[in-house]
């Protein structure tokens, strides 16, 4: 993540200080009915951990798995982990949502944050794949970042992140709403709620369909 700054292991992301409250408000909302006392939250490309840290200290009741497939994140993760001590937070694993197995078997809810534009396509592939095995009925999957609606940017800022994402690596790149959840939809997932975020960015909940 760009911004990113290295105090021994830990890593420190200012987007995640200027949107964690914002996605925090959103959790504390969707999760409350959604994910019983004591539920797993897995979350993919935690990144430097501060929203790990973050989340799992304002929801005490449920367990956090912080993950990402970077060592020096990992690494980061943990740092901050150590530092905050929260008995609820567990020790991050190494997964790359590509991946056609998981080190983790089921989790009642899965949150992603601003991965999908930076990585490839297959990340999105494999980030729903993977809901798809480990979600329950009625499990949700949540993301956060920027999105074209129908192949055109909200805003003008979007626009111009993405051209110098594909400048940076034409593998990535804002990826377009429905593309996403045409791929979610191969794997049971459904848009249950779109909500407008800072910064021309969105929140897509996504909830597993039932038997």
């Amino acid at each position: 993540m760009s911004g990113e700054s290295a105090t021994d292991e830990a890593l420190f992301a200012p987007a995640a200080a200027r949107n964690g409250a914002a996605i925090l408000e959103v959790l504390r909302d969707v999760l409350r009915d959604a994910v019983p006392r004591g539920g797993h939250v897995l979350e993919v490309a935690s990144g430097s951990g501060e929203h790990a840290v973050r989340f799992a200290a304002a929801l005490p009741d449920l367990r956090w798995q912080p993950s990402d497939p970077d060592p020096r994140a990992l690494g980061s993760i943990a740092a901050h982990a150590r530092a905050a001590g929260l008995p609820n937070l567990l020790a991050p694993v190494a997964l790359d949502a590509r991946a056609r197995a998981w080190p983790v078997t089921r989790a009642d809810a899965i949150l992603c944050i601003n991965m999908i534009h930076i990585a490839p396509w297959a990340a999105t592939e494999g980030l729903m794949a993977g809901a798809g095995r480990l979600l329950p009925d009625r499990g949700l999957l949540i993301l956060y970042g920027p999105f074209r609606i129908g192949g055109a940017h909200i805003s003008a800022s979007n626009a111009q992140f993405d051209d110098g994402l594909r400048a940076r690596d034409p593998d990535w790149g804002v990826r377009d709403r429905d593309a996403v959840l045409a791929v979610a939809a191969e794997h049971g997932l459904r848009l249950d709620r779109q909500i407008a975020m800072p910064a021309s960015n969105l929140s897509l909940v996504l909830r597993r369909a039932g038997a």
